[in-house]
């Protein structure tokens, strides 16, 4: 066999240049191939799959108005019925002949409701303190609101929040478009203090103004605990069917971000197309604890007021998942994958990130009417976990719950974490006998150093 020479070229420059395009085609080959892997296989993908896949792909369950929640919910749904049949007593059996004529309708009955209450709802003059003290402290409370809503209603009204030094209003874009956050938000607020006329003009803005047929990206968790529990809180304490009207198409949109493999919802949602993806600063695409974890007790009144257990389900199957996974020395992690279903970091945090997990636990209890033992045992555990491997008292005698970092402790803690004081307060009556008066005192030390951590910032 004959070899011709190019002219010019040696042998072995003519070898060294095949060698070099053929790792260059190599190096080609492998970029796309990591390319187009990590499209369709890395958690955070979702934006890239919005340009290369198909809309119908995604699936999104839309509402197009109020008028199609009102049909929604005429039609119902079984499961939530068929699931309280199933826990009901076999020994408690009606003869068919004593239900003839009973009335079928599995509609939520509000002044049905409202009688089965042991107190009336709060607002306007029940629960009057005799207290001379307790008064005059809530009197300072409804001035300091008075004050801030008069200055919101003059300044960004309608806006989602006021911005004090500008004296502007601000939109901001965690919202999805929505507008009107503080007056949604402060509907029971304005309810509960007797506020009656700036409660009026709140609900009379929400029934004329309030635009649910947006179209931009919002906050999962941001839009449930402003929205949809500024609302449902709204209905509970009034019985005014608009809010329940409006809550209910809310809800619907908000179904879409459980569209994932675990049914871990994503933590960014569009309210019109339904298409959901995590946050772009979140490890490897992952969904939050204090996002996914911080649903609970909003969706499952809103299978209560629609007779559609499709919202129970979707907060149980969270619960489900994070029962079964391996938690590090019991803690659970801030960061997990909605894809894999596996922890993403080990990084715990009682502060932002954690925090209001921890809290929908101990409150799903309490609101269940202390029936529910699984939303019982997972916060107790996790508390238990948390005074074993995060509460630390610093040298000058103070009470703290520091960071973990996969075993290695981050001796802070951030301002947030300061909302567990309560919490460890109202979960103190529910725990083992021996241990109440320790809930207490961890309660009590934790709030003294958030008192101290305030007051001397103010002296600085």
């Amino acid at each position: 066999m004959v070899f011709r020479k190019l002219p010019g070229v040696s042998a072995s420059g003519m070898g060294l240049r095949l060698s070099q395009k053929f790792v260059f085609l190599l190096f080609l080959s492998g970029l796309v191939t990591l390319c187009f892997g990590a499209l369709f296989f890395l958690p955070d993908s979702v934006r890239l799959k919005r340009i290369f896949l198909s809309k119908t792909e995604s699936q999104p369950v839309t509402v197009g108005s109020e008028n199609d929640v009102r049909e929604h919910l005429k039609k119902g749904d079984m499961m939530l019925s068929r699931s309280k049949t199933e826990s009901a007593s076999k020994d408690e059996k009606v003869t068919s002949s004593s239900n003839q004529g009973a009335n079928t309708d599995t509609s939520f009955d509000y002044n049905k409701f409202k009688k089965c209450l042991l107190k009336p709802p709060l607002g306007i003059e029940h629960g009057k303190p005799s207290d001379p003290q307790t008064l005059q402290r809530r009197e300072k409370v409804k001035e300091m609101m008075k004050f801030a809503w008069d200055n919101y209603k003059s300044f960004a009204w309608g806006k989602n929040e006021l911005r004090p030094l500008t004296r502007n209003g601000h939109i901001g874009n965690m919202f999805g478009g929505l507008r009107g956050a503080s007056i949604v938000d402060s509907l029971d607020t304005l309810y509960i203090m007797g506020l009656m006329d700036e409660y009026n003009d709140a609900k009379e803005w929400v029934e004329t103004s309030l635009d649910l047929n947006s179209n931009g990206e919002a906050s999962l968790f941001e839009v449930n605990i402003r929205y949809v529990g500024g609302l449902l809180s709204a209905y509970y304490l009034t019985g005014e069917e608009m809010f329940k009207r409006k809550v209910m198409v809310l809800g619907e949109k908000l179904l879409p971000a459980f569209n994932t493999p675990t049914g871990i919802p994503r933590g960014v949602i569009n309210l019109g197309s339904g298409t959901s993806w995590s946050w772009g600063w979140a490890s490897a695409g992952s969904s939050i604890l204090a996002e996914f974890g911080t649903l609970h007790l909003e969706f499952v009144h809103l299978s209560e007021l629609s007779n559609n257990g499709i919202y129970t389900e979707k907060v149980m199957n969270i619960r489900k998942l994070l029962n079964k996974i391996e938690k590090p020395h019991g803690l659970y992690p801030n960061f997990l994958s909605p894809v894999s279903g596996n922890w993403v970091q080990h990084h715990v945090s009682i502060g932002g990130l954690g925090d209001s997990f921890y809290e929908y636990l101990i409150k799903s209890y309490l609101m269940s009417d202390k029936t529910d033992e699984e939303a019982k045992k997972m916060y107790y555990s996790a508390l238990e976990a948390i005074e074993a491997n995060l509460v630390q008292k610093s040298p000058g005698g103070l009470t703290y719950m520091a960071e973990w970092r996969g075993g290695i402790l981050d001796h802070k803690m951030g301002h947030l974490a300061c909302f567990s004081g309560g919490m460890v307060v109202i979960g103190a009556d529910d725990g083992a006998p021996e241990k109440r008066q320790h809930y207490l005192d961890l309660a009590a030390e934790i709030t003294h150093t958030c008192h101290e951590s305030y007051s001397r910032s103010e002296q600085l």
